[in-house]
């Protein structure tokens, strides 16, 4: 079991590693799981629409998206952040580009852990629960 990053279609390495991997497993275990195979892929908007429109039919650009493999409690799963839209998002919402990173990585984990983003209502916990996590990742720092 383990939390591996990796990039495809662009060079990019996330900083503080072993930091994030300890950060993701405090949130599963916060939310009584357990990280099974966790595979965090930085990508394009190019491979990032590409395989949005294989798996999702979807026509756009979007920061993330994430495939569910979790079986029980053990929390698996392919997630690809595209780390242009990270990059843009950041300056539209004028905030540093790894705060913005670091919500998109715990965003695809909340998803895991079966939190949803469909409706206005739930869009706003996912926020509340992505700013919760945040201020763990700053205690644990």
């Amino acid at each position: 079991m383990a939390i591996q990053f990796f990039s495809e279609d662009i060079s990019f390495q996330i900083a503080n590693e072993e930091l994030i991997q300890n950060w993701i497993s405090f949130v599963l275990h916060k939310h009584d799981a357990s990280p099974g195979d966790l595979n965090y892929i930085f990508t394009s908007n190019n491979e990032i629409l590409k395989i949005n429109r294989e798996f999702l039919q979807h026509d756009y650009f979007t920061d993330i998206i994430t495939f569910n493999y979790c079986e029980g409690n053990m929390v698996s799963g392919d997630i690809y952040i595209s780390i242009d839209t990270v990059r843009e998002n950041a300056q539209d919402f004028e905030v540093p580009f790894e705060q913005e990173l670091n919500r998109v990585v715990i965003h695809g984990v909340l998803h895991l852990l079966g939190f949803d983003d469909a409706s206005e209502e739930e869009k706003d916990f996912m926020r509340r629960k992505e700013d919760e996590c945040l201020a763990d990742l700053n205690n644990l720092s």
